[in-house]
């Protein structure tokens, strides 16, 4: 899968990057009704037919995402409800809308932040939320479920998130 790839999440709900959302052909195809972009650098394009929504957030650990879970989630779900699609994306799609797609899985499908995990993973192989998002999404977690699939750890590289503990065994610090 490249970078720039559209992945389905579920049914009504769509991650890519900020170059996929400006392929007209591509949204009507996937008959998306709805775009939310989630990142600072990206302006939206203005396709016949499709809404849009922009949350200017930085790909930076400390950005509120948190703050807009559940208003974003909760847009979501209404499209989905009303027989529409929503695509969502930042710039490559790995950090920032892939956060929210979480979140989305955990709040309105019911699934852990783990379980979000490997589905939303299973979709788009690259995603990579950075370490502020992942706290975002631990207390999120929490808040839904009063308890947590995963855990910020510590490890060689720094803090990271359970699920990647495997993945740093055997590296060392620079």
């Amino acid at each position: 899968m490249s970078i720039s790839g559209l992945s389905k999440v579920t049914e009504g709900l769509f991650l890519s990057s900020a170059a996929m959302a400006r392929k007209t052909a591509l949204l009507l195809g996937h008959n998306i009704t709805f775009v939310i972009n989630v990142s600072l650098e990206c302006l939206s394009s203005v396709i016949p037919g499709v809404t849009y929504l922009h949350f200017p957030f930085a790909d930076l650990p400390e950005a509120p995402l948190y703050d807009y879970f559940e208003t974003i989630t909760q847009k979501i779900h209404e499209v989905e409800t009303d027989g529409g699609r929503t695509l969502i994306h930042c710039v490559a799609g790995i950090s920032r809308s892939p956060t929210f797609c979480l979140a989305y899985l955990m709040r309105q499908h019911g699934l852990t932040l783990l379980a979000a995990h490997d589905h939303l993973k299973s979709c788009r192989p690259i995603i990579r939320p950075n370490i502020g998002f992942w706290r975002q999404l631990v207390v999120y977690e929490q808040s839904l479920f009063g308890k947590n699939t995963v855990q910020i750890i510590e490890s060689p590289v720094g803090p990271i998130p359970s699920i990647y503990e495997a993945e740093t065994n055997g590296m060392l610090p620079l």
